[in-house]
């Protein structure tokens, strides 16, 4: 989830909006991208989750991080609730899932060298005070009352909201982790094709990162449990954005959606004001009843703009957000898969050439199927397998292309953190494959393996 963010002073003329949105675009030379991925913790000797408070917390683990390894500490209202250092963010999802929101770096080798950086520093900490850190997509076990909701104001307010929208919200707050990769765009054309292209292809991502087959000690039915949960959440703010195909897509028309997502909160003076359910529109006319008379700023909009949670989503950059959270190779491959397709324009044609014939239908059935099969999903002779040959043909190619070198110099580009999608599409096998594999093997139907068997 979010931080409060910083937009700019007061909306006097519709256009700001769009033009919030269009100061995103960058010339290629200045592309970057920006990992996110959380994780849950865990007490080692019970296996239950981390509570914010206590010997074994979320605030402990902050504070170890804060003490050990230089990160600048973030409070609000009296409470550490994350941490800064050197572009990058530690914070906390609602039910204390710890994320770490990577600085924008140039190279997947950069962020790769970030993320194991992070686990590392993570695993000092939480060694010392018996916790472990687990990457998957929903939590195998944990109850929802088992799981404490962490003291940001956004949070509560949310977590309210969410028993009077849809079925599962409270779950994806507390009970579902992801990773996710930002990526820039060079104009409102070159953001119209991505976003096509990244919200068709997102039930792939789905698919090749299902990692939740568990959910409440037992086996749910679906590889991506996580998936699911966001299926039944709130329509108006999440799936798969249909008008994104339409003729005539581009920053205005995102504006529109966007205005009509209901509002959560307004930020003012560090607190978050309640304006569940109300009209962004309203507040650019300073109609906004939770603070009449106020007119709304582009730091609001910045804010509101973090309300909605299509499968991709546009601030003034385009986030990916279809992946299960996963064990640190995927944690590098998630970006790779992207960038490869994403930042290379013969790459991104070819990826478009094989979606532009799909329709919503199609496009739906397709997230539907990615949650339940991973790979075995078919939809309307579109083949889910099939499908992932290909699009990592063009994203090994993209990678190629871009020709960034690591290991000074010594691996000539980024196509090796592809590896484990690779394995995956020879196989046929996603992560959720194997751990049920584990589960009704060598585990014997004993869950609790899981925790020795795949935390980080």
């Amino acid at each position: 989830m979010s931080i409060p963010q910083s937009g700019g002073g007061p909306i006097e003329h519709h256009d700001q909006l769009a033009e919030y949105l269009a100061d995103g675009c960058k010339p290629k030379d200045q592309w970057r991208i920006g990992t996110e991925h959380e994780k849950f913790g865990y007490c080692t000797d019970t296996h239950l989750p981390l509570p914010y408070e206590g010997a074994r917390s979320i605030r402990v683990m902050l504070e170890g991080l804060r003490d050990r390894h230089n990160w600048t500490p973030v409070e609000e209202g009296g409470k550490l609730i994350g941490l800064e250092k050197n572009g990058a963010n530690v914070s906390l999802e609602p039910g204390g899932q710890l994320e770490l929101s990577g600085a924008p770096v140039e190279t997947i080798h950069e962020t790769c060298d970030e993320v194991n950086a992070h686990l590392r520093e993570v695993k000092d900490v939480a060694d010392e005070i018996g916790v472990g850190f687990i990457g998957l997509g929903a939590a195998p076990e944990w109850t929802h009352e088992q799981m404490d909701l962490m003291p940001k104001g956004r949070y509560k307010l949310m977590n309210d909201y969410m028993t009077k929208v849809g079925t599962m919200g409270r779950d994806m707050m507390r009970r579902t982790c992801t990773v996710q990769v930002n990526l820039d765009f060079g104009s409102e054309a070159d953001m119209v094709q991505k976003m096509r292209v990244a919200v068709a292809l997102q039930p792939l991502a789905t698919a090749l990162f299902a990692n939740s087959p568990f959910f409440e000690g037992k086996p749910n039915g679906h590889k991506s449990w996580r998936s699911r949960v966001w299926r039944d959440l709130d329509p108006a703010r999440t799936g798969m954005i249909p008008f994104i195909f339409e003729e005539g897509f581009g920053f205005e028309r995102w504006v529109q959606y966007a205005l009509d997502v209901p509002m959560y909160f307004v930020y003012r003076d560090g607190k978050y004001i309640d304006a569940l359910g109300m009209s962004f529109r309203d507040f650019i006319a300073g109609k906004l009843p939770a603070l009449p008379g106020e007119i709304a700023t582009l730091s609001d909009w910045a804010d509101h703009l973090t309300t909605a949670f299509p499968e991709a989503r546009m601030k003034k950059y385009i986030e990916m957000r279809g992946a299960d959270g996963g064990p640190w190779r995927r944690l590098c491959a998630l970006p790779a898969f992207w960038v490869g397709l994403m930042y290379d324009q013969d790459a991104l044609d070819g990826a478009w050439d094989l979606v532009k014939g799909w329709d919503a239908a199609t496009r739906e059935g397709l997230r539907v199927a990615a949650s339940v099969d991973g790979l075995q999903a078919e939809v309307d002779g579109v083949n889910m397998h099939a499908l992932a040959r290909e699009v990592l043909v063009l994203s090994e190619a993209g990678l190629k292309a871009r020709a960034r070198s690591g290991a000074g110099g010594l691996v000539p580009d980024e196509t090796h953190f592809l590896n484990a999608l690779k394995e995956s599409v020879e196989t046929g096998k996603v992560p959720a494959d194997e751990l049920m594999d584990c589960y009704n093997g060598e585990w014997n139907r004993d869950l609790s393996k899981i925790y020795d068997a795949y935390s980080y």
